[in-house]
């Protein structure tokens, strides 16, 4: 009986990560200028590296490290504000969760802090930059360029 418990989890798990990497390759495929495919699906494993590296960051502020581990108890409990069982819609509350609580931290420990943590590539910087409501330090460079 215990087993089944597990095994639903870990589909869940597999579910929500495969979800994940279709909007990714969704996004990536209508905006490669900003993402690409190759990026996009190494972005799950380098937030994950990110959110651990920041949360061991003695020198980050007390209060992002409680909301770090705050995300991590959500997204590793059983019980969510939308049962995770409602296809596509069931994982929006951990995806805006994520970048709500991205978007605090960021804010919070800074831009320099993001930059030395990210394990990822440049690509993948600037989609965590973008889910955190950051403008990308170049984008403007860019702009100016093409005016």
């Amino acid at each position: 009986m215990e087993w089944n418990a597990v095994l639903q989890a870990a589909l869940a798990v597999l579910l929500a990560y495969v979800l994940f990497l279709a909007g990714l390759v969704f996004y990536a495929r209508r905006h490669p200028e900003i993402l690409s495919l190759a990026d996009a699906l190494r972005l799950g494993p380098d937030l994950l590296r990110l959110i651990r590296r920041l949360a061991a960051d003695r020198t980050l502020p007390r209060r992002t490290r409680i909301i770090l581990g705050a995300l991590v108890v959500y997204l590793v409990l059983p019980v969510d504000l939308v049962p995770d069982v409602l296809p596509v819609i069931g994982y929006a509350d951990d995806v805006v969760l994520i970048a709500l609580a991205l978007r605090a931290v960021v804010r919070s420990a800074g831009q320099g802090a993001l930059e030395r943590h990210w394990p990822g590539s440049d690509g993948g910087l600037r989609a965590v930059r973008a889910l955190a409501g950051l403008a990308d330090p170049g984008a403007d460079d860019a702009r100016r360029n093409t005016e």
